[in-house]
């Protein structure tokens, strides 16, 4: 029996690895300036059930509190700021988009998947911690100044006039 994409995504049958692979997400969203404080907190643990019933796990949840827009949104200038760390499946993924697109308090969110950036960064990370420091090892002997220092060369003049100075003293010492 052939089965469709649909059927696939609702029977949670992806073929291959299967529903396996989770991965980590920052699901950010705006909610209403105008919204209460209790209300942000059940619509921010709906949000939680919703993740891990589907499988995923809530790592953090972060209020950034209320902050204003760079345009305006839904008529709004400001929003209040909630940045939640999932990690999940896509499918999980997907239904929180979905929820929150159709939630009436949230009029902006965005979802951005982190864990390759982390798995870079630990990358990079242990390169560095590979290398080895110059600054740590102790620094080489200076070479002593007198002798790296040329000898002064005599003017074109004085050098002239030294072979004639010295036949005036021979001269002298044999009178």
């Amino acid at each position: 029996m052939v089965i469709g994409r649909r059927q696939r995504l609702e029977s949670g049958d992806f073929g291959g690895k299967g529903n396996r692979m989770s991965r980590l997400y920052e699901v950010m969203f705006i909610v209403r300036p105008d919204a209460a404080e209790e209300d942000v907190d059940k619509l921010i643990a709906g949000y939680t059930t919703s993740v891990t019933n589907g499988g995923g796990v809530v790592k953090n949840v972060e209020k950034m509190g209320r902050r204003k827009l760079a345009y305006m949104v839904r008529k709004f200038n400001d929003g209040n700021y909630i940045l939640m760390t999932v990690e999940a499946g896509g499918a999980v993924v997907a239904e929180l988009e979905r929820r929150l697109r159709v939630s009436e308090p949230v009029i902006k969110y965005i979802t951005v998947r982190i864990d390759e950036e982390e798995k870079r960064l630990a990358k990079v990370k242990a390169l560095r911690g590979t290398r080895r420091k110059l600054s740590a090892e102790p620094a080489a002997a200076p070479a002593p100044v007198a002798a790296a220092t040329p000898a002064p060369v005599a003017a074109p003049a004085a050098v002239a006039a030294a072979p004639a100075a010295e036949a005036a003293e021979a001269a002298q010492a044999t009178a």
